[in-house]
């Protein structure tokens, strides 16, 4: 089995923001795989599914994204399971809007949410994608500018070709995936 976890902040307020990509694309892959995520286990929404011929437990951390390690911790303990079997799904300042990147280990890269999963878990060696939203102009502004809503725009390309990608990274990271 597998976790993918998407990173994000608990609340409607939060709901459409660029902080939140990782719970809509999260949600997304429970409603291609039928899968809900209405169980409120470990800290967070979980749903356990089949897609795609793989086990997964799909998992929204509630602890609000600077104190996601928690959570996600205990689930990997619960479950019996190494990091290398964790995908974490999260925004990246650093990327231009919408750019899909994957990474296996290493640092945070300044997201606050990686951060405290490095800090709670016993190693970096879960997997990573990361979702372009781009920067504020203004370096003071970043606040506001992962708290703001994404556009209908880039929700449908989030619904659409973000998340086709999404989907093929995760099909990979699972057919390469073997454990230590």
């Amino acid at each position: 089995m597998f976790v993918v976890c998407g990173l994000g902040n608990p609340g409607q307020q939060y709901e459409r923001t660029r902080h939140n990509v990782g719970f809509l694309l999260v949600d997304a892959l429970a409603q291609e795989a039928g899968c809900s995520l209405d169980q409120f286990k470990h800290g967070g929404h979980a749903g356990r599914c089949r897609w795609n011929e793989h086990d997964l437990l799909l998992f929204k951390p509630q602890s609000y994204m600077n104190l996601s390690g928690g959570p996600v911790s205990e689930v990997l303990r619960f479950y019996k399971l190494t990091t290398s079997r964790l995908i974490c799904i999260c925004d990246d300042l650093d990327q231009q809007p919408l750019a899909v990147r994957v990474r296996k280990g290493g640092g945070h890269g300044g997201n606050n949410g990686l951060r405290d999963l490095l800090r709670a878990l016993p190693d970096d060696g879960f997997h990573r994608i990361k979702i372009g939203i781009g920067k504020p102009e203004h370096k003071g502004a970043t606040k506001d500018w992962v708290l703001s809503p994404f556009s209908a725009t880039e929700m449908q390309e989030i619904n659409g070709a973000v998340f086709d990608t999404v989907k093929d990274r995760i099909q990979q990271i699972i057919r390469q995936h073997k454990d230590p």
